[in-house]
Order: C-alpha cells, then structure tokens, then sequence
C-alpha cells in the first residue's frame, strides 16, 4: 500500500520544515538585534524578538502537524477532528507559501512548496474513513434488518376472534361454518338463521 509510506514522508518532511523554519526564524532575529537594523522606524529589539517568537510557533504549528502524520503512519487509520484540520491548514499554508515564493525566492522553493502540499493532499486522500459495516442477512431483531416479523396466520386470526366473544376451543380443533359464523357475531347477539328451506 502506498499510502503508509506517504504519511512516513510527510512526517518526515514535517519535522524537517519545523526545524528549518525555527532555526531560520532565530538566526535572523539574532542578526537584526546584534546589527542593530531597523525598518521603517521599527525598534531592533522588537524585531528581533518577533522574529524569535514567529520562529517558535511556527517550529510548533509543524511540529504538531508532523505529529499527526506520524499518528495516521504508525496507526495506519485516517485522520479525524483536530489533526484532520492540521492537516488541511498546513496544505493550505504550503498552498500559500508556493504562491508568494515564485517571485521573490524562485522555482526551487515554489517546487519544494508545491511538493508538500502535493504529498499532504495525497495523505488525506488516500486515507478513506473507513465504510460502516452492513446488518446482518439473517438473526436480529424483527424489523431491524434481521429476520421479518412473524404475521398471524388464519388459524391465530380465528383463535383472537374467539377469544373476544368469551368463547374457547383448544388449539387445533377444526372450526365449522356455523362456529365462523357465530364467532364474528358480537357477544350477547343471536345470529339471524335462515327460514328457507
């Protein structure tokens, strides 16, 4: 299956621009406060400090998307809720990253962005929510995708009947015309008998 390795490489990855990105981050806040620069009349110390800062959580937004590429590696399960959105953040980031870096940093970068976001969309695509499981054929309750519910058959139509006019005959017994007759007749009311001979 291709789609464990992928979620292996973007974890990789992952980590790797992390790191790159924190290290990048520091090293040019460390060079804007020992140059003492500034721009646009910023204080240098400020910008260093947001640079810092901007490295960190930067370096921890792709630490924990890493992470979640590893989860979906080593459980070989399709993300879900948090890491689900992570993930999807950080392909649009990289979406992003590659749109602004054609101009000023070149196709290197744009192709190395583009990379990413193609091995990060591959990882959520390839990984499916698993299907539900389908009822049973057989067993379970009526109604319920099991076994139909039994339906009264005539003999159990005759013994319900019988039983609500205060007549009972076991089970089994054959039942006459005249005993139909009688017992579709409401109790206490003498059925009409005919005269003609």
């Amino acid at each position: 299956m291709v789609r464990r390795p992928v979620a292996w490489a973007v974890a990789v990855v992952l980590f790797a621009e992390a790191l790159f990105i924190a290290a990048l981050n520091w090293f040019l806040g460390v060079v804007v406060d020992r140059q003492d620069m500034s721009l646009a009349g910023l204080d240098p110390g400020t910008m260093a400090t947001s640079s810092k800062i901007g490295g960190v959580v930067f370096g921890v937004y792709f630490v924990l998307c890493g992470l979640v590429a590893l989860l979906v590696a080593v459980r070989n399960r399709a993300p879900s809720g948090l890491g689900r959105a992570l993930l999807i953040s950080v392909a649009v980031v990289h979406g992003l990253l590659g749109a602004f870096a054609w101009g000023p940093l070149g196709r290197g970068v744009f192709l190395v962005t583009v990379g990413v976001l193609a091995l990060v969309v591959l990882l959520l695509m390839t990984y499916d929510a698993q299907p539900g499981t389908a009822p049973s054929a057989g067993g379970g309750t009526p109604g319920a995708g099991g076994a139909p519910e039994a339906v009264d058959g005539p003999e159990t139509a005759f013994e319900a009947v019988r039983a609500g006019s205060g007549t009972q005959r076991p089970r089994g017994e054959a039942v006459g015309p005249r005993d139909d007759l009688s017992a579709s007749v409401a109790p206490g009311v003498t059925p009409a008998v005919s005269t003609t001979l």
